[in-house]
């Protein structure tokens, strides 16, 4: 994306002083009126220019002044972030700060919770992976202890969360845009930004401080002094105001931290109360939900455990299913011995709309991780044959290990692909569930990442991938059987309209208006007979569609 011009720039190649020293550029960081009023009556060139830089760069002073020009809303990266202005005619900052520190081909493992989330979190920004697997991938490199670990989750997950709103606060005290600068860099700022103004508990002082040991070891000297620069001027003058609240979708996008086309998309669907809410909700941490494996264990004797360990459980509206609270260890004993599932209440859900029976033959076509699976299997008391499918021979193996850890043997764990379901399994399910890949819209109180990588043009290529599999499991089911369609996502693309698409296509199918819903359940969006839409700030459940189909007998 083009920079936006700012007024007062400097035209490249101009004598201004910035050769005079390698971090004489930093005069421009800040924009001080009267610093400039100085520079304009000192010769161009000569040694006050570059005293002068040497001072900015080197000083602990604090910039002063008005500040002008600078960030607007505009769509870049994350589909809505908040970038300010670079100076036009400049090298761009990223040629200036983009150097690597001495000696980096080979550095000892992250030493600090805030070095462990600035390398996740630049990671995460360039796609290569979750911030869960990353985080678990450093925290077992650096050997922190338990409370930097849980000071770099917080780092990571709360940075993800409100990521636009410290890149609006971050703008205001640049010069130059935000995305210009090294994925690093940016990352160290930005977690560093979130300390200052959403965990008062860490000094500010520290913060500044090891910000920019970080920046100098990522970076040079150069981007170390931006950093205490940019750090100094946030502590000193406090968060930057929000957009004013006459472009609600501004105020949303910034206060809340969602990328603008989300934004404007759930304000037409919702309205505005509904929409902040599930903003709001989004940039919550999710819930704990297990189930119990009643196969292994009773609700009552898990809780009691689970008591005994100092983690409080809650009955919720599914018989299996309860809320945890307090230090919970995925690698319980309960989990470890198959008598606990850690599973959404919305993925639960899932599995008592399909209403698996006892004898049936049931496939999964996209199984993996095999969560649904493992709950159909419990659902049917073993007693059936449940066909777990995808496309993954690693994920299969997985799948297939967690089974036996479970105790269950009515499930077969294959290497299918859904889109052929029914060349290879032809009209022989009396039950199909297809949760289907999607962009994962719903679950982003889990992976804050999801809303700054998934792009409108996205979706209809998910939605083709959608059409293409339950095209694939059609021939699959038997007359009279039944397909449940789900996706952790609210998009009407990915949901509904696929549903009709696929209507359309197969005649011989038709909506199931017989949702069996639990009591006690909050109101659900049903768009059609058939079809429901869970949300996470009406439900508190992970987002979901679900919609149930039936082959028809005539």
């Amino acid at each position: 994306m083009a920079p936006v011009p700012a007024r007062g720039r400097h035209r490249h190649g101009q004598a201004d002083g910035r050769g005079d020293h390698p971090l004489s550029w930093l005069r421009g960081v800040f924009i001080d009126h009267a610093a400039r009023r100085v520079q304009r009556q000192s010769p161009r060139g000569s040694r006050a220019a570059g005293t002068g830089a040497r001072r900015a760069a080197g000083s602990r002073r604090r910039a002063v002044g008005p500040q002008r020009g600078g960030a607007h809303l505009c769509r870049g990266r994350g589909g809505g972030h908040p970038e300010s202005a670079a100076i036009v005619g400049d090298p761009p900052v990223s040629t200036r700060l983009n150097h690597p520190a001495p000696s980096t081909a080979r550095r000892p493992p992250a030493s600090s919770a805030r070095e462990v989330a600035a390398l996740v979190l630049s990671r995460v920004e360039s796609g290569r992976a979750f911030a869960n697997v990353l985080l678990h991938h450093q925290l077992t490199g650096a050997h922190l202890s338990p409370a930097d670990a849980g000071l770099a989750t917080e780092l990571i997950y709360g940075t993800l969360r409100h990521q636009a709103r410290l890149d609006w606060t971050i703008s205001g005290a640049l010069r130059y845009a935000l995305d210009d600068l090294p994925p690093r860099i940016r990352a160290i700022l930005r977690t560093a930004t979130y300390q200052l103004f959403f965990l008062e508990r860490v000094p500010a002082r520290a913060t500044v401080h090891e910000a920019v040991q970080l920046a100098r070891r990522y970076g040079h000297a150069g981007t170390a002094a931006l950093v205490n620069a940019v750090l100094r001027r946030l502590a000193d003058q406090g968060e930057r105001p929000l957009p004013d609240e006459s472009d609600p979708a501004a105020r949303i996008v910034v206060e809340h931290s969602h990328p603008r086309w989300l934004v404007d998309r759930w304000l037409q669907r919702f309205g505005t109360r509904d929409a902040i809410a599930l903003c709001r909700t989004n940039n919550t941490p999710a819930p704990i939900f297990a189930r119990v494996n009643r196969l292994r264990a009773s609700p009552d004797a898990v809780i009691a455990e689970l008591a005994a360990s100092g983690v409080a459980a809650t009955p919720t509206m599914l018989a299996e299913g309860l809320r945890l609270q307090g230090p919970f260890e995925v690698r319980h004993r309960l989990t470890e011995s198959g008598a606990l599932t850690v599973q959404d209440l919305g993925a639960m859900l899932i599995t008592h709309l399909l209403d698996p029976q006892p004898g049936e033959t049931i496939i999964d076509a996209c199984a993996a991780p095999g969560g649904k699976t493992t709950h159909i299997a419990e659902r049917i008391g073993d007693r059936g044959r449940v066909i777990a499918c995808d496309i993954h021979p690693a994920k299969v193996e997985a799948m297939a290990r967690r089974v036996a850890q479970l105790g269950l043997r009515c499930v077969e764990a294959v290497v299918v692909d859904g889109r052929r379901l029914g060349d290879t399994l032809g009209h022989t399910a009396d039950r199909v569930l297809v949760d289907a890949p999607c962009t994962g819209l719903g679950v982003v109180r889990r992976r804050p990442e999801i809303k700054w990588r998934v792009h409108p043009h996205h979706l209809p290529g998910m939605a083709a991938l959608q059409q293409a599999i339950l095209d694939g499991v059609a021939g699959a089911v038997r007359t009279g059987g039944m397909v449940l369609y789900s996706v952790c996502t609210m998009e009407p693309e990915e949901g509904q309209e696929v549903v009709e698409a696929f209507l359309k296509r197969h005649p011989d199918f038709e909506l199931d208006p017989t949702l069996p819903l639990p009591d006690g359940l909050p109101s659900v969006q049903v768009s059609r007979p058939g079809m429901v839409t869970l949300l996470p700030h009406r439900q508190g459940t992970d987002g979901f569609f679900i919609a149930r189909m039936a082959r028809r007998t005539t």
